[in-house]
């Protein structure tokens, strides 16, 4: 009864979605891939929100409900008919009212299943597609005959494309890449290949008082480099998104200058990479929000540039939980991050059976809750501690118990609404 009832409100929000679409005619800039949707979604956001009217998707609503929820600029209703009922009202209202609407949303279009973004891309046409890194084990894959599905399903929202509409690619990724083949729209790359049109490079992490604080690097564009600093995170791939929004940026003709100061007051995502203090004066690396293959490598090699200071004892932990939705590749996948992992530093703890594939770890435990009075009794002044794991592992539990500031959780961490601490 209650899936009748949910495709019964999905219809109508999806057809109320349409109508405003059509009624505003809002600039739509969509984005997709298997990595840093999110992040690059909130970059967006932070390097256009001074030039126009401008609605992002809150958290990561990229579903057949989540997206006419954005458009709608509602909030998930969750199991309260009452507050269903109030944006399906709303829908009316913006239908059958003149209300003052964005000039612009920024999508987040996922895609968990075979047909997904093809079902939404047969009403929802952006003027820029933006696609982020896909990679040979996409997040997902479980639910598809292969890696190549997958990125098939992606390209769904290149061929979406509006016919005036810019199409900006990660030059990084082959797969991506050849999506503009055919493309009669303009084509953008970006990424940290030379080859591409906007990149950058000298990237590095900054540090006050030998703790990391953020990233700084160069943003490349037409021979123009200029320096970017940006706090609160650590890791070369949380640049990515960074570029990306800036390619975005430069669609809208804002000047580097201006990009770079927009970057500069960004603030980033929970749950990806953010550097946050921790009991005993350790230094924690918060990777909770999600997890795949091609990030918790990218994470480990974060944690491998972080210095620590060895005189005092300190240490590097990895505490790494299950990837879910790997599907075939679930066993391979574990244990090539435990060597990878375990290549910088022996103190690598996992969390889920999946994850307890992993050889030679120091310590094993099935769930978030299990692991935290063992994790808390070794962290020492100084350690560095890497938390990363898929969502349903609530890997933000153990960050919360390492907080030097717990009663800050609902500001830092990602699933504090009181629906996910429900289910607890």
């Amino acid at each position: 009864m209650k899936s009748f009832l949910k495709d019964i409100v999905c219809a109508i929000l999806g057809f109320e979605a349409r109508i405003i679409l059509k009624k505003y005619k809002p600039k739509i800039i969509a984005i997709t891939g298997s990595v840093g949707k999110t992040s690059t979604k909130d970059a967006i956001y932070s390097v256009l929100k001074e030039k126009s009217f401008i609605r992002k998707s809150e958290k990561s609503f990229n579903s057949e409900i989540g997206i006419p929820l954005t458009i709608l600029g509602v909030q998930n209703g969750w199991s309260d008919p009452v507050l269903w009922l109030k944006n399906i009202s709303h829908g009316l209202e913006l239908i059958f009212f003149n209300v003052k609407y964005p000039e612009c949303l920024v999508l987040e279009v996922g895609a968990d299943k075979p047909g997904d973004i093809k079902k939404v891309t047969e009403w929802l046409k952006p003027d820029i597609t933006v696609i982020t890194k896909i990679g040979d084990v996409p997040a997902h894959v479980e639910f598809y005959s292969s890696s190549d599905e997958v990125v098939k399903e992606k390209s769904y929202l290149a061929k979406a494309l509006k016919k005036n509409g810019t199409l900006i690619l990660s030059g990084d990724d082959v797969r991506v890449r050849e999506m503009g083949k055919g493309m009669t729209q303009k084509i953008m790359t970006f990424g940290m290949n030379t080859k591409t049109d906007v990149g950058i490079s000298h990237d590095s992490i900054v540090c006050e008082n030998q703790i990391p604080v953020g990233m700084n690097f160069k943003l490349n564009f037409e021979g123009n480099s200029i320096p970017v600093i940006v706090r609160g995170f650590v890791g070369k791939h949380l640049l990515y998104p960074l570029v990306a929004a800036a390619t975005v940026g430069i669609t809208y003709k804002i000047s580097l200058l201006d990009i770079a100061n927009n970057l500069a007051k960004h603030v980033p995502s929970k749950g990806r990479m953010n550097i946050l203090k921790g009991i005993n004066g350790s230094i924690i690396i918060d990777d909770t929000y999600n997890s795949s293959p091609d990030a918790l490598h990218e994470a480990l090699n974060a944690l491998d540039k972080v210095e620590i200071d060895p005189s005092i004892g300190s240490k590097k932990i990895a505490i790494i939980g299950d990837m879910l939705e790997l599907g075939k590749f679930s066993n391979e996948e574990h244990e090539k991050a435990g060597e990878h992992a375990l290549v910088i530093t022996p103190t690598v703890i996992t969390v889920g059976q999946r994850a307890s594939h992993i050889p030679n770890m120091l310590k094993s435990f099935d769930s978030s809750n299990e692991a935290i009075p063992f994790i808390k009794e070794i962290v020492g002044k100084g350690d560095v501690v890497l938390v990363k794991g898929s969502q349903s592992i609530r890997m933000e539990k153990i960050v919360k118990a390492l907080l030097l500031e717990p009663e800050r959780s609902a500001e830092l961490l990602v699933r504090q609404d009181p629906e996910w601490l429900a289910k607890e």
